[in-house]
Parts: C-alpha cells; structure tokens; sequence
C-alpha cells in the first residue's frame, strides 16, 4: 500500500550528543522532512534551582527552525513536574518523557528503559505528573527492559491518561540497537492503545519505509533518528516518495562544512570538536562507499588539523555516494 504523503509526518529522534540544537539548525538550512523533533533528554534535577545552561538546548533562541518537544528523564514526579512547568514557561506545550533510553547506566537506575519492569511506578508517576503539569504529555518507550511482554502491562495504564501520544521503539532495552524490531509485539500495542502511536526504529530507506506503511496502514506518525545523521537526505526523500537530490556528495559536503564551523564555534577546544566529529562520522561514513577506511582514518586522528586533512582529502578525491 502506497502511503498518503501528504499525510506522513516526520520526527527526528533524540540521539545524546548528536541531535543537539546545533544539528537541528544546521541540518534544517540545507535538507527537508522533518515536521519535528523531539530533542535529546534533559535529566531531572536533585535542585529546585534550574540553571540556565540545563535548558540550553531547548531555548526558544536557540531553536528558530525545526519545532522541538523537549525530552525528560527521570522516575520521581516531584522532580519531574517543576522542570516540565519551566518548560512550559519557555513555550513548550508539549514535554516527552523517556521510558526508552537502553544504557545499561541509565536503566540500573530506573530511568529511561529501567522503569519499564515496574507498571505500579509508572502509573503512580503519571497519577502524580499529568495532573500536575501544564504541557501536554507525550511517551518515548521501548516493549520493556528484558522482554517484549512489559509493555502489554504497561499499555491499559497509558490508556487511563490523556496522553499526547505513545513512541514505541520495539525492541527492548537490552537489545539496545541488534536484532530486528519486534513488530509483532508493536502491532499488539497498536491494538490495545487507545492514543497515536508513532513508530520508531531501523527506518533506514525507502524501501523499508514502504514495507512499514504497508503493514501498519493506520500509522501517520513516524520517528528515524540514526538514518538522518546517516543520510540527511533521507527524510525528504520520504516524505516525496521519489529521489530528486542529484549531487549528494557535493550537497552533503556543504552541511558538513557549516555543521563543522557551527561547531567550532560552540566547543571552546579542539579536543572537544574532534570528538564530536568523530561521533558523526561513524554515521555519516555509511553512506560512502569504503566506509570502513574512512572511519578508521578519522578514528585514528588525534589532531584536529590531521582530522581536517583527512575529511578534505576524502572529498575531493575518495567520496563516492552509495
């Protein structure tokens, strides 16, 4: 079944140290889809007192582009709901909270993926949260922690509140990112879930896109996270059901040349930019051919002027689009 494109809105995922404000700007001047994106967490504070620099990703000056529903992570409502109201304040109607994040250091504290075994905490956050917050709320979860049927506990609880609406990446948090998305499990939820649901996970191209609309007809609602930092040209390939980008090696070196001058003007040192550059590139070199070499050059650059070299070299005489 070939999807209405006029309806497919496009969400950009939160990935930690990747999809900042920085990216988003950068990417949204030289590529389209994206309708939104959700940004990476903002964890809960022990503190009432909430720092300017804690927000600063998610300032409205800082975000004049793409539109952004905050992230939050945490497992106390107490501490949830001052931040999500300072939110509010700022202009955010709706915040995310995150019941997703697979890190083995967030779950063991039941953050994030680590909460999805316990439904009575869940429900005892959302009794004292929703309430209590003037945004909307919506949901980034995963189908559990270790198996797929957490979430099947966890959906008749979500129903009992007026929620924005439920992400579901479906895997569980253990998997992190192997294996294959469980869509058996997803189709339950779908079943069961009585606000939108929004798919997320592996939609790496076209093809698979169309194989997801096809089997989940009634999803409008879709969120691609590392596919965009891989390929920028993804999303609005999507949304035009065709490719019409016909110089993406060159179009692709203009962003990362203004990415990189946008970054170097955020880190007050080389070392910083390299690491952040090199974090992308793990990304964006699976989408040349010889990714591996290309990877393993910029993996072993430990000066910012080597790793400048490197990229510039590729360009001009190595890059080749898949």
């Amino acid at each position: 079944m070939d999807p209405d494109r006029t309806q497919i809105n496009l969400y950009l995922a939160p990935l930690r140290g990747l999809t900042d404000y920085t990216f988003r700007n950068v990417f949204s001047r030289h590529f389209g889809g994206l309708d939104l994106a959700v940004t990476p967490f903002i964890p809960t504070l022990d503190t009432s007192r909430i720092k300017p620099s804690h927000l600063n990703d998610v300032l409205p000056q800082n975000n004049h582009r793409l539109p952004i529903v905050p992230q939050i992570i945490g497992n106390r409502a107490e501490k949830f709901i001052p931040l999500a109201t300072r939110l509010f304040e700022l202009g955010h109607e709706t915040v995310n909270w995150n019941l997703g994040c697979p890190f083995p250091m967030v779950a063991k504290k039941q953050r994030g993926s680590g909460l999805l075994p316990y439904p009575e905490k869940i429900e005892a956050f959302l009794e004292k949260a929703v309430a209590a917050i003037p945004n909307r709320l919506s949901v980034k979860t995963r189908l559990g922690r270790k198996s797929p049927d957490e979430i099947l506990k966890l959906m008749p609880i979500f129903n009992r509140y007026p929620l924005k609406e439920i992400i579901i990446h479906p895997r569980t948090g253990q998997q992190m990112y192997t294996g294959s998305p469980d869509l058996e499990t997803f189709q339950k939820c779908l079943t069961l879930s009585q606000h939108r649901v929004v798919y997320n996970g592996d939609i790496t191209s076209p093809a698979v896109f169309q194989t997801l609309c096809t089997r989940f007809p009634d999803i409008r609602h879709w969120m691609i996270g590392r596919a965009v930092v891989a390929n920028p040209f993804l999303p609005a390939i999507l949304k035009a059901g065709r490719d019409d980008f016909a110089v993406k090696v060159e179009t692709f070196r203009i962003f990362y040349e203004d990415l990189f001058d946008h970054y170097r003007q955020v880190f007050s040192g080389p070392g910083h930019l390299l690491d952040r550059m090199k974090g992308f590139w793990t990304y964006f070199s699976r989408s040349f051919q010889n990714a591996h070499r290309i990877r393993k050059k910029i993996h072993r650059a430990h000066k910012l002027q080597h790793y400048v070299e490197i990229v510039a070299r590729f360009f001009d005489q190595e890059a080749v689009w898949l």
